[in-house]
């Protein structure tokens, strides 16, 4: 009888500290810092035209800056602090000055940041008149 009892007991408490499929409930046995911050995850994106739905995608990389720099970005930790240092206000970043000299050609290009900053939904589009304006004012972030 004491057998079933500890047995019933340790039941009990192991189901204490596990999740049950479709509860919501927060497991007690999880560890490491998953929670510990809002996450920061995008997908920047560079489309030939001023219109992302029709046309064509040149390159798309993922940027993930919370809790390290990571992603398919080539600079992703450059790609991070530019973010931080502008408070994800990409305005300030595509349309800052350059002493860059470029053709008036217009040639559109436009650059896309879809998904989640500091836990929060975020999206944002900028068009160009062409590739050399962008590589003349879009810092780290659209430099891939």
């Amino acid at each position: 009888m004491r057998s079933i009892a500890r047995g019933l007991a340790l039941t009990a408490t192991a189901l204490a500290f596990t999740t049950l499929p479709g509860t919501g409930a927060a497991s007690a046995a999880q560890t490491g810092t998953e929670g510990l911050y809002a996450p920061s995850a995008l997908v920047l994106g560079i489309t030939a035209g001023d219109n992302t739905t029709t046309g064509t995608v040149l390159r798309a990389v993922t940027l993930n800056c919370a809790p390290t720099a990571s992603g398919t970005h080539p600079d992703a930790t450059g790609a991070c602090a530019e973010l931080r240092a502008a408070r994800a206000q990409l305005d300030t970043i595509t349309t800052r000055g350059s002493r860059a000299v470029c053709s008036k050609e217009w040639n559109p290009v436009t650059v896309t940041a879809e998904g989640v900053w500091e836990g929060k939904r975020f999206s944002y589009l900028h068009t160009f008149g062409n590739l050399c304006a962008k590589d003349s004012g879009s810092g780290a972030v659209f430099d891939f």
